[in-house]
């Protein structure tokens, strides 16, 4: 969506919630802003919190980035369905969990941004044996569920560091195990505030990458302004208007014990390995097939180059890091640069894992 950059920036506004009540200051912001009037006749049924002009910086995991115009955090899944039913058709929508996995330019994004951590974070175990898990549970939560409940095969989802949304859109994984491996089934809402069941058979998977069976032949810039939508772990959201607010993932009874040392072998191997002092969005790039990019990065002799203030990390050549003062501009130039670099010198072209947008300062 193009917004003129003249248009006048609004103050902050924390305009809602508060023991299931809501209001919009008409004071914070002039002229009034034109989400919050069309919200207006809800304001006795929307219970979760509007936010104006946020630093997403506060919610991404590279610490850098530009104003989000719009936050709504909702209360939980029922609240989110009346907020999307109020929502302009043309309004962008940006779905954010924990952040890890994107990288918003400094110049911000225009529309409005759903924060579903610590919103859709209902966590059950079915009568069935399967688990329930929204899309706000970050992964290292739903691991420490399944082995409190005495079951293997969830231990992978410590190692991942965002949250259930993130893990189906993108199909997740590490140490051999993927997100999809463990779905049976899956619960999507669209931007009218529909909700639906899917199955994995509705779906394209593969590593890291999961598209819509149905959205296949419809990439298109055409569709994309007319969906107004934008997923931040799906390489190309612009077809789908729908996103993921929770699964039945189903493990394997076993030994908890034994699952809670895996857990914690496997966070002792990432501290290990990944430099998880400084802030970063874990890998940059996929793997290329039969190899992996941290190898071809440090081959090729990018280990600790900087621009700005990120660096290609001295510990994990596959991760960027924000050493204190980076901007999105020095992370993204980072990113092409490397990019450039192992073309060049391999011939293979790295694809980023990590979801760019927003627009340029």
């Amino acid at each position: 969506m193009i917004v003129s950059k003249d248009r006048r920036q609004k103050t902050e506004d924390r305009g809602l919630v508060a023991a299931g009540r809501q209001s919009f200051d008409k004071d914070a912001a002039e002229p009034f802003d034109t989400l919050s009037s069309v919200l207006c006749p809800l304001s006795s049924e929307l219970r979760g919190t509007l936010s104006h002009n946020v630093p997403m910086s506060r919610h991404t995991s590279w610490r850098a980035g530009g104003v989000a115009e719009r936050m709504y955090q909702p209360a939980d899944l029922d609240d989110l369905l009346v907020f999307l039913r109020g929502l302009p058709a043309d309004e962008q929508l940006y779905v954010v969990g924990l952040g890890s996995n994107l990288l918003v330019r400094d110049g911000g994004l225009r529309g409005t941004v759903l924060l579903l951590h610590g919103a859709l974070c209902e966590l059950r175990l079915e009568d069935d044996g399967s688990v329930y898990c929204e899309a706000g549970v970050p992964g290292a939560k739903l691991a420490r569920f399944a082995a409190l409940h005495n079951l293997r095969g969830a231990e992978f989802c410590a190692g991942i560091p965002g949250t259930v949304g993130g893990m189906l859109a993108m199909n997740a994984g590490c140490y051999g195990s993927e997100t999809w491996e463990k779905v049976l089934r899956v619960l999507v809402v669209d931007r009218s505030g529909a909700l639906r069941e899917r199955t994995p058979a509705d779906y394209e998977i593969g590593y890291r990458h999961v598209t819509r069976i149905e959205d296949r032949g419809a990439r298109s810039e055409g569709v994309g302004e007319r969906s107004g939508f934008s997923q931040s772990s799906i390489p190309d959201p612009r077809s789908s208007e729908e996103f993921f607010v929770a699964a039945w993932l189903k493990f394997e009874a076993g030994d908890g014990d034994i699952a809670r040392q895996e857990i914690k072998a496997l966070l002792g191997k990432r501290i290990a390995s990944q430099p998880l002092n400084l802030p970063n969005a874990g890998s940059v790039f996929r793997n290329p097939q039969g190899d992996h990019a941290a190898r071809l990065i440090q081959q090729c002799g990018l280990k600790g180059r900087r621009i700005g203030g990120a660096q290609v990390s001295e510990k994990h050549a596959n991760f960027i890091v924000n050493t204190g003062k980076a901007t999105a501009a020095d992370i993204e130039n980072m990113i092409n640069e490397v990019q450039a670099v192992v073309q060049q010198q391999t011939g293979i072209d790295l694809h980023p894992e990590v979801r760019i947008v927003g627009e340029y300062k």
